[in-house]
């Protein structure tokens, strides 16, 4: 529908209510539940929301090192424009009408309005519209990694987040066997998330007990990432009907494989004829367009880690042996690099990031990795780096990825690349809220650390 279209659905519509959500910088999905007749207001006169939302972190404590709002400013409402084309109903809430918001310049506003550097929908809106400009047409999907436990929101609380039960015991992984324990819940992940909106191109178990893999539809850039957003939190409601705890957790068990976030990406032109990454003529059918889409991956990836890995968890995924990337490297379908190259036909190939995890802010994870591209197209930037011949973690000529937060922050805040690529106000804000994420890791007592040294140092 048009949007004159959803307006006068949302006019006729039985219900009242309305839901929107943005994401913030962790990717959490903040938002509420306003009146038909508010949302028809605000539409040219704006909404406001607490910007709390830029100065708090995933646990709602304020950040003490942020600039963008803070006890400095009061916390003052900030202008949000809801974004009327991302309509759609939520058909395990009565189907009430939902929408994605943008914090921009100033109320009512234009579309493309990108004011509040931290918002990661507008950074990512901003970045697609430079790669419009280069002529180009992006197109993304993600795919998602997560266990799920029988458990509830108390049970994790109760149990201490200890001995929790998975969803289906043992190492199932594709298994067709597994999922009909759970068909309730497995069908209805695929049912309503196409209803939704996010349709699947596959689901399936993954090696490891309750965990499932899930391939979202590959889209335009921005509507792929607003359907990996809503997917995580999709996700979530839909296993609680079915008294089941979904976590995207980068790496919740560490006898266990980490959940990834892969991305994969082409380019294609403006009227989405040709996929610009394929030539024929070319060595393992990569066009120099290509080649230079991937170099720039490379080049930035040391810049911008904690767009790809934002938590103090996810560095426990990438480590050697565990299914994750380590290295700065690529290859033609090898499960060990960086980058992994499908061309085995020309309309499916694309680029495959692996080092994005379950856990990132696919807002982020996705700007990074088409920002990053774009970099090197801009640039003219060759592909120097050969392809890994079989172990990528054996492969250390272009060096190896951080190992922490603290170490990919440092790096990324200090970068003139990473400013380059997303704008020295962003670059500073991100990097503050992670520098925040590791001084309150800092500040933990671990069990592992009362168990080692409590009774024998």
């Amino acid at each position: 529908m048009d949007q004159q279209a959803i307006i006068d659905f949302i006019k006729q519509s039985e219900s009242p209510k309305i839901k929107y959500a943005f994401t913030d910088i962790d990717g959490v999905l903040r938002g509420k539940i306003i009146h038909r007749q508010k949302f028809l207001d605000g539409l040219n006169d704006g909404f406001g929301f607490c910007d709390v939302v830029w100065g708090w972190d995933s646990s709602d404590t304020p950040y003490d090192n942020g600039r963008t709002t803070g006890w400095h400013s009061g916390y003052p409402d900030a202008p949000v424009r809801i974004d009327v084309s991302t309509f759609r109903q939520l058909p395990w809430q009565d189907n009430i009408p939902f929408f994605l918001a943008d914090f921009s310049s100033k109320a009512g506003q234009e579309p493309n309005a990108y004011a509040l550097a931290s918002c990661p929908r507008s950074l990512l809106k901003r970045i697609a519209d430079q790669c419009h400009q280069m002529g180009f047409h992006a197109r993304f999907a993600q795919e998602f990694e997560w266990f799920n436990f029988r458990e509830t929101p108390r049970s994790l609380q109760e149990k201490s987040f200890l001995n929790l039960e998975p969803l289906t015991p043992g190492m199932f992984g594709y298994s067709i066997l597994r999922p009909s324990l759970e068909s309730a819940f497995y069908h209805d992940l695929f049912d309503l998330l196409a209803r939704f909106d996010i349709p699947l191109e596959g689901l399936h178990t993954e090696t490891g007990p309750g965990v499932y893999e899930a391939a979202i539809m590959h889209d335009e850039v921005v509507r792929a990432a607003d359907k990996a957003v809503l997917f995580k939190t999709a996700v979530k409601e839909i296993a609680y009907r079915h008294g089941i705890i979904a976590t995207f957790m980068a790496k919740w068990n560490a006898d266990l494989p980490g959940c990834s976030g892969h991305i994969h990406q082409s380019l294609w032109s403006l009227d989405q004829s040709r996929n610009l990454f394929f030539d024929a003529s070319q060595p393992n059918q990569m066009s120099e367009l290509m080649q230079q889409f991937m170099a720039g991956q490379l080049y930035c990836l040391p810049h911008i880690t904690p767009m790809f890995a934002p938590t103090i968890n996810s560095y426990k995924r990438l480590v050697e042996g565990a299914w994750a990337p380590t290295t700065i490297t690529w290859s033609v379908d090898n499960r060990t690099t960086a980058l992994r190259v499908l061309n085995h036909k020309e309309a499916y190939t694309r680029v495959e990031h692996r080092v994005s995890g379950s856990d990132t802010n696919p807002y982020l994870a996705i700007a990074a990795s088409l920002a990053s591209g774009l970099y090197g197209i801009r640039h003219k930037l060759t592909l120097d780096i050969p392809a890994s011949a079989g172990n990528g973690y054996a492969d250390k000529r272009n060096g190896i990825l951080p190992t922490n937060l603290d170490e990919a922050t440092q790096a990324m805040a200090h970068s003139p690349v990473a400013a380059e690529l997303f704008g020295a106000e962003f670059v500073d804000h991100f990097t503050r809220t992670r520098n925040w994420e590791w001084r309150q890791y800092l500040r933990q007592v671990s069990d592992w650390e009362l168990k080692r040294y409590f009774e024998i140092i």
